[in-house]
């Protein structure tokens, strides 16, 4: 597991990859359009996930999600963009709880399967804008989607 940060202008990034055992086209497939089962591979986090436009498969469509956070219940309705080529979805903040924080968060998750020695590995990002310069970067969020990685791992293993 590594974590990085950086800043780039106003939008900054942190960055943590984790080593996943279980097949890494199946999680990939929970992450990109079956949204629906990460309820039950992660209930610890994740309460409930909704199609609000779209569907479950289709890039762009918007989900409304239900999780904890720290303790804390919270909603997110996002966007999903699916780059199929890099095995690669991206999560954009469209309103909830974690926009009361920052101006611009998207969470971007990139599978890459195992080389012929290697692991097959999650690189999760985080994008965000602070809306006041004095405020946290978003770590508790990016804690947060490594153990739901961790859980998905874990349940697809279990399966």
């Amino acid at each position: 597991m590594a974590l990085s940060s950086s800043t780039t202008g106003k939008l900054e990034t942190l960055e943590e990859v984790v080593e996943i055992k279980s097949s890494a086209d199946k999680l990939y497939a929970i992450i990109t359009t079956e949204h629906h089962n990460v309820p039950k591979a992660s209930s610890d986090h994740i309460h409930d996930v909704a199609v609000h436009e779209g569907d479950w498969e289709t890039s762009g469509s918007i989900k409304l999600w239900k999780y904890t956070v720290d303790g804390t219940v919270e909603t997110l309705k996002e966007k999903v963009e699916i780059d199929e080529a890099n095995k690669r979805v991206s999560f954009t903040a469209l309103e909830g709880h974690v926009l009361e924080q920052y101006k611009n968060y998207n969470s971007i998750i990139q599978v890459t399967p195992k080389s012929d020695e290697g692991s097959n590995l999650v690189k999760i990002t985080v994008e965000y804008e602070k809306l006041n310069e004095g405020d946290q970067p978003p770590n508790k969020y990016l804690r947060f989607l490594v153990n739901v990685m961790k859980d998905i791992d874990a349940h697809l293993i279990a399966s």
